[in-house]
């Protein structure tokens, strides 16, 4: 972010609570009303550029000279958005009062951004989506809000939860201790993550696919339309784990003939299980078992049409990282004989005093791999409220969080009575 003062971040911090709380007021959550009924925000004009940039240079010292920003509005005008409040503007005086500005960045563009190769200054316009194309990523150029304007500024970032740009994420980087601020204020996380590139300077709002890349190995899954990549998420509820059955029965029952009674061998309900998509399509799994001093990977399946995409692989790694989570240090499996090498390349050992055994008509040799604990493992003494939260998502609350307030809120009611 290039252009605010310290009026924007005091506002901002009062209408979105503390840096170091969770955003509770995130620029896609409901609630703008009040905002609304005092602020409105509308496309900058010509006048609003003149009026505007010159106080927003001052203010920072530095900034896009006047005539960049008319050629970015120019090329797109939903990159400027102007603030006022509203009884000036409905009372005939139109002119913005402060602004937030926008840069709507194809994929070259995005690109070039978190490398630093990007001069934001004065940006190519062939790197930037004219208003009709979809961008690849947007950037958070500018604002200007001095005092109550700072209000608008997630009406402005409502115009970019349009179909058009919902799904790009959002990239920042704050320059001044107030920027910082305000930008976890509003929900953004520090370092960005954009086509597998990571950008710690700067700080993302993660939307679309996008999102996978903010996601844990084992819970990457967004069931969205147009992801067509390989994810991975872990199985909650009786439809996911049908898929599993159905994944395990074409690739061990059909293609290895394993006897319907020993495949489903009266453990899958005591055992957490992963599930891979190709898009939407359910294309493998895993499951896993814990004991007192380890955790079992076991399993391990995936159709044969999509065995080319190293599904196998991911689900193992996302398998470990799991039990990471859990605090696990060492993880046992059973690999065929004839796949040893395959584990072996992953990092996997032979279990110490082992020795070949069979099962189910095949040749296996115990396995197993040392790590060490996530730093975020769960363990005693983690707020009471993480333990409660769905399996592999203990980084976002649940909906026994929100019981918390309601709690409180009752207890207090009755203590009135």
């Amino acid at each position: 972010m290039t252009h605010h003062d310290r009026h924007t971040t005091r506002t901002a911090q009062a209408l979105v609570g503390a840096q170091k709380k969770k955003a509770k007021f995130a620029l896609e959550a409901p609630g703008l009303t009040n905002l609304s009924q005092r602020l409105v925000v509308f496309s900058a004009t010509y006048r609003d550029i003149e009026t505007l940039l010159p106080r927003a240079r001052k203010a920072m010292g530095a900034g896009a000279a006047n005539e960049v920003i008319h050629r970015v509005a120019r090329h797109n005008p939903d990159s400027l958005w102007g603030i006022a409040r509203r009884d000036c503007y409905a009372s005939g005086d139109t002119a913005a009062e402060g602004y937030v500005a926008f840069l709507m960045l194809n994929a070259e563009g995005a690109d070039l951004l978190l490398s630093g190769e990007l001069d934001a200054t004065d940006p190519p316009l062939h790197l930037l989506t004219r208003q009709h194309e979809k961008p690849a990523a947007i950037y958070f150029w500018g604002v200007y809000a001095p005092g109550l304007i700072a209000g608008g500024v997630p009406l402005a970032f409502e115009k970019t939860w349009t179909p058009l740009y919902r799904d790009a994420p959002i990239f920042t980087r704050p320059i001044t201790i107030e920027g910082l601020r305000l930008a976890e204020s509003l929900g953004f996380r520090r370092g960005a993550r954009f086509h597998g590139r990571a950008a710690p300077k700067f700080h993302m709002y993660p939307r679309g696919v996008s999102i996978k890349q903010t996601r844990a190995i084992y819970d990457d899954f967004l069931d969205m339309e147009d992801d067509h990549d390989v994810s991975i998420t872990v199985v909650r509820s009786i439809e996911d784990f049908m898929r599993v059955v159905a994944v395990r029965g074409a690739t061990f029952i059909a293609e290895q003939d394993c006897p319907y009674d020993e495949e489903f061998d009266g453990n899958d309900f005591s055992a957490s299980h992963l599930l891979s998509y190709v898009g939407k399509e359910p294309v493998g799994c895993l499951r896993i078992r814990y004991f007192a001093g380890f955790a079992k990977l076991e399993r391990l399946a995936v159709r044969h049409e999509y065995r080319s995409r190293q599904i196998g692989t991911r689900l193992m790694k996302a398998g470990v990282e799991f039990c990471r989570m859990k605090g696990y240090r060492r993880i046992y499996g059973r690999a065929q004989k004839d796949l040893l090498d395959y584990y072996l390349n992953m990092g996997w050992r032979p279990l110490e005093g082992s020795s070949e055994f069979f099962f189910s008509d095949y040749a296996y040799i115990e396995i197993v791999i040392d790590t060490d604990p996530n730093p975020q493992a769960i363990a005693l003494g983690v707020d009471p409220y993480v333990l409660m939260r769905p399996e592999g998502r203990w980084d976002r609350p649940g909906v026994l969080d929100r019981s918390a307030k309601r709690g409180s809120g009752q207890l207090a009611a009755g203590k009135k009575k």
